[in-house]
C-alpha cells in the first residue's frame, strides 16, 4: 500500500499577527465600552462620536508607542547580551566551550563526536556567539524594522477595531438608537475576531470566540451601568 504522506501543520504566531491581535483586542473593547458608557449618560450620538474618535486617536498612539518601545527594548537587550557573549568567548573561552558541550550532551552526544562538533563551533567566533545566543540564552536577533512595524500595525489595528462600535453612532441622531446597533455589530465582530484569533493560536475556536465576546460584553455593560447610575 502506498504510504500516506505525513504533513505536519504547526503555527507559530508571527510578530505581525501578535501585533494585530493586541491592537484589535483593545480597539474593539475600549471604544465599545466608552461608547456604551456615554450612551447611558447622554442623549446625543454626536457627543459619543466625538468622544469615541478622541479615544481612538489617543488609544492608537498610546498602543503604538507601547509596541514601539517594547520592540526597541527587545533589540537593546539582544545587543547587550550579544556584546557580553562576544567578550566571554575571548575572556572565558574554557567556560564557554563547556557550555557548548553541555548543550550537545543534552541531545545525547558524547566522546569524539561531541569534541568534533564543539571544535567546529569554536573555530568561527561569529558562529560561536550565534550558537550561544540561540541555545544558551534562547534569543533570536530582532528584525531591525520591528519597532516601526510593530507601532504601525498595533495603531492601525486599534483604529480598525475602534471604528466598528463607533460607526453605528455616526448614522443616527440619538445615542440610545446608536447603542442598540453598536451592541449588535460589535458583539458579532467580537465573536468573529475571537474565533479567528483562536484558530491562529491553537485554542478551541468556539471557546476563544466566547471568551472574547464575554470580555468585550462585560466591559461595555459595566461602563453603561456605571454611567446610568451616576447620571
Amino acid at each position: 500500500m502506498p504510504a500516506t504522506p505525513h504533513v505536519e501543520q504547526h503555527f507559530t504566531a508571527t510578530a505581525a499577527v501578535r501585533d494585530v491581535v493586541i491592537g484589535m483586542s483593545d480597539g474593539l473593547t475600549v471604544p465599545f465600552a466608552l461608547a456604551a458608557g456615554l450612551s447611558g449618560a447622554v442623549a446625543s450620538s454626536r457627543i459619543v462620536v466625538t468622544a469615541g474618535l478622541a479615544e481612538i486617536a489617543a488609544g492608537s498612539i498610546a498602543m503604538g508607542l507601547g509596541g514601539y518601545l517594547a520592540a526597541r527594548t527587545d533589540a537593546e537587550h539582544y545587543r547587550s547580551e550579544r556584546r557580553r557573549e562576544e567578550r566571554e568567548i575571548v575572556e572565558l573561552p574554557d567556560r564557554e566551550t563547556e557550555e557548548v558541550a553541555d548543550v550537545f550532551r543534552g541531545y545525547g552526544l558524547g566522546g569524539g563526536e561531541l569534541a568534533r562538533v564543539v571544535d567546529a563551533i569554536r573555530a568561527e567566533p561569529k558562529r560561536w556567539v550565534d550558537f550561544m545566543m540561540k541555545f544558551e540564552l534562547g534569543l533570536e536577533e530582532p528584525d531591525p524594522a520591528r519597532a516601526r512595524n510593530s507601532a504601525l500595525t498595533i495603531a492601525a489595528a486599534y483604529i480598525a477595531g475602534g471604528l466598528i462600535p463607533l460607526t453605528p453612532y455616526m448614522l443616527v441622531a440619538t445615542a440610545s438608537t446608536g447603542l442598540l446597533s453598536s451592541v449588535a455589530v460589535t458583539l458579532c465582530a467580537l465573536l468573529v475576531f475571537g474565533f479567528v484569533k483562536a484558530r491562529f493560536t491553537g485554542t478551541p475556536p468556539l471557546r476563544g470566540a466566547l471568551q472574547t465576546l464575554a470580555t468585550g460584553g462585560l466591559a461595555a455593560a459595566a461602563a453603561f451601568g456605571i454611567a446610568r447610575l451616576i447620571s
